[in-house]
């Protein structure tokens, strides 16, 4: 399965996947801009990587992984999640159903339209969400 997941990485960093990856950087970059965005910055530059190559990745809830709630999985979290669904979330989603539409136009392209929409998804409500690997994510356990 490593080989494959290397192809699909390798061409969907090549069709596209680079292009909303600098993207989420520049939301980091924007989020740096002031101290209060810092915490949102840093999580774009993860997501951001994650976006560059998501084959054998995914995005899973921190309060599941870790089994306990923190800062980011409660109230303050929703609170995050509110303010950067509206400053820039939104656009994100956007970026990534338009790119999702894009590739649905060829079957080959069908697997990285539907992870597209997994990134959507990611990029409307990031806060509390942790990026694994496969391994990690079917195991229940965080492993670092």
């Amino acid at each position: 399965m490593g080989f494959f997941r290397f192809v699909f990485n390798l061409l969907w960093f090549l069709l596209g996947g680079v292009i909303m990856g600098l993207a989420w950087w520049l939301a980091g970059l924007l989020c740096f801009v002031s101290l209060i965005g810092i915490p949102w910055g840093r999580s774009c530059f993860v997501i951001g990587t994650f976006t560059f190559f998501p084959f054998g990745k995914q995005a899973v809830s921190r309060k599941s992984m870790m089994g306990q709630r923190d800062i980011g999985t409660g109230t303050l979290g929703l609170i995050g999640n509110i303010i950067w669904f509206l400053v820039i979330g939104i656009w994100l989603a956007i970026g990534h159903i338009a790119s999702a539409l894009a590739c649905f136009v060829t079957i080959v392209g069908i697997p990285f339209g539907i992870q597209h929409l997994k990134l959507a998804l990611i990029a409307l409500a990031p806060i509390g969400q942790m990026v694994v690997t496969n391994q990690e994510a079917e195991s229940g356990r965080y492993i670092r």
